[in-house]
Order: structure tokens, then sequence, then C-alpha cells
């Protein structure tokens, strides 16, 4: 089976939806995501063309998925540009260009083809075109899939943790190329 990774288009938004709906049914969910299925579900449709709309195009968010042969989305990783500056979800200060990966899911189907690291690569490259230095997701500590996963995608610990409701959360991250930083 042959896939694509692609941005979403503002156009899409039921398919969004639908996506992480089905990502939030996922026996992980609770470890992998800040919100609950039925939260989600109960958003108006007025949400998902904002969320849609916003994760299509520009610089702050970005978000990409996986398409099958027979064009159904499988998966999906998004960015969240952070701005030096800025404080991150965790109130923290960010001292240099970032993209904040988020909303990893892959279907069960087709997990264990790289699928996710294609994806997660994809939204950090256009974290670069933004002019981000690394790329960096949280992780839950219990998550050891999705923490291998992302091992394999080349992040490594970097030491900081976040406290949330579901538990301890582990950062990740994954610097940019030499080339990009030095503009080439």
């Amino acid at each position: 089976m042959r896939y694509i990774v692609q941005r979403v288009a503002a156009s899409q938004w039921r398919s969004v939806r639908d996506l992480r709906l089905e990502s939030l049914r996922d026996p992980a969910a609770p470890l992998a995501f800040l919100t609950t299925y039925d939260d989600e579900a109960a958003r108006p449709d007025a949400f998902w063309r904002e969320r849609a709309r916003g994760a299509a195009s520009g610089g702050a968010v970005a978000q990409y998925v996986i398409v099958d042969d027979a064009g159904a989305w499988v998966g999906t990783a998004t960015g969240l540009f952070e701005a030096p500056g800025s404080t991150d979800f965790a109130g923290r200060a960010v001292d240099r260009p970032q993209v904040h990966v988020v909303g990893v899911w892959l279907h069960p189907d087709h997990r264990g083809r790289g699928l996710i690291q294609r994806a997660i690569d994809a939204v950090a490259a256009w974290g670069q075109e933004q002019g981000a230095q690394r790329a960096r997701l949280y992780v839950h500590a219990d998550n050891a899939r999705a923490r291998a996963a992302y091992v394999k995608a080349g992040f490594v610990p970097t030491g900081t943790t976040a406290e949330l409701a579901a538990g301890t959360e582990v950062e990740l991250a994954r610097e940019a190329p030499s080339s990009t930083l030095a503009g080439g």
C-alpha cells in the first residue's frame, strides 16, 4: 500500500473532525491526548471549520494527515509554532523558535511502517520553514509505544517534564539540521 502525507485543506473540516474523533477512541487516548471523545464530539461545526482553516495555511499551526491508497485518512500530526518570548502550554518561557508536535496518531492497522515518522518529518519541515530551530513534543511517561516511535523519528529526552492531570509528560526534542540553521 502506498501512502501520502499532506497538509489539510480548510474545506476538509469534516475529515479533520472525524479523524480526531477516531483517534480519541484509541485505547491509548487517555495517555496520548489532553481531551476526551465526549468533549470533542460535543464541539459545534464552527469549531471544526476554524480548526481546519487555521491548520491549513499560515505559520502558526499546520496539520498533516497520512492518506492511504483508497483516500482514507489513517493518521495525523500537527505542529504549533512557538516563538521566542512566548510561553508554552505549561507556562514556561520559549527561548528559541521551535515547533511543538501535537495530536500525533496512526490507525492501528497502519502502524509499524514508518508512517508516523513521515508525518512528523512533514511537521518539522513546516516548522523549519517558519524558522524553527528544533521540534519538540511531550509523551506520557507510561506510553512506551509512542515514545519508541518518537525515538525512532530522531527525538531524544531533554530532561524536562510536565505534570498534567493524566500524569507525567516527558519532553523529547530533535534539533533542526544545521544547514537549515545556517540558512541553506
